[in-house]
């Protein structure tokens, strides 16, 4: 068991493969919980926050907690190396199919005529595949990007100031998904000019990354707590950033 009084051991990802670590399988959990919820409960939803001297402000309900997911994403990438964010970040697409081939077939069962409810669920859980297909695409590639950037800026800055690579790993990785999301979900569809795709698209990706730089002392603490705790700074030197493989 490792001394969590000790300081964090610096380590090459090839030399902690295989190894058991205490707080992995719960920032796992975190990270996958974090991603479904802010699928089911936000993505269909438009609120709005009055602005003073504006006034009302529409914005994707899902972008209060989806950007946290990222943060997540980051934490894991420092913490445990890209290797491990990269079995994650499959683990999380599995689960958003599942969720997709879930939903469909749950809201394509006759509901019993006493129950009043299946328009309901269908609102709520109902499936456009045009944004399925978009919603995955994007997590899978902004994800990749965010945690590729952050470990290949961790070796460039020798592991030092962690702020730099937090946030301009979002700013690609958001940035990636913003580009492959609102493009192919709503580019050409009724109600949806070019212009307000690219308007929704540059809005979402600031409000994200914006997400991303308040979080950032909650970010310091996590992270130095569970290098603290696992004993280990991981460096991903000589790793293979394939995103085509799930073993650590």
């Amino acid at each position: 068991m490792n001394d969590s009084s000790a300081a964090p051991v610096a380590s090459d990802a090839e030399a902690i493969k295989g190894r058991h670590f205490r707080y992995f399988d719960f920032v796992m959990a975190a990270f996958v919980t974090i991603l479904l919820l802010s699928n089911v409960l936000g993505a269909g939803k438009v609120a709005v926050v009055h602005i003073p001297g504006i006034g009302p402000w529409p914005f994707g309900a899902g972008i209060l907690f989806f950007p946290v997911g990222y943060v997540i994403g980051d934490i894991m990438t420092e913490v445990y190396g890209y290797g491990r964010a990269r079995r994650c970040i499959w683990a999380g697409t599995a689960a958003l199919l599942f969720m997709v081939v879930m939903s469909l077939v749950v809201v394509a069962l006759p509901p019993d005529k006493n129950w009043t409810g299946q328009a309901a669920y269908e609102q709520v859980f109902g499936q456009v595949p045009r944004i399925v297909v978009a919603s995955i695409t994007a997590f899978w590639a902004g994800e990749f990007v965010n945690s590729y950037v952050l470990a290949k800026m961790k070796l460039w800055t020798g592991g030092k100031h962690l702020w730099t690579r937090t946030i301009g790993s979002t700013v690609a990785g958001q940035g990636v998904d913003s580009l492959i999301f609102y493009p192919l979900a709503f580019l050409g569809a009724e109600g949806w000019t070019s212009n307000l795709v690219f308007k929704v698209l540059v809005t979402q990706w600031v409000l994200k990354v914006s997400w991303e730089v308040i979080l950032t002392p909650a970010t310091y603490v996590v992270v130095n707590f569970l290098k603290k705790r696992e004993g280990i700074d991981v460096f991903d030197e000589g790793t293979d950033f394939t995103p085509f493989r799930t073993r650590v």
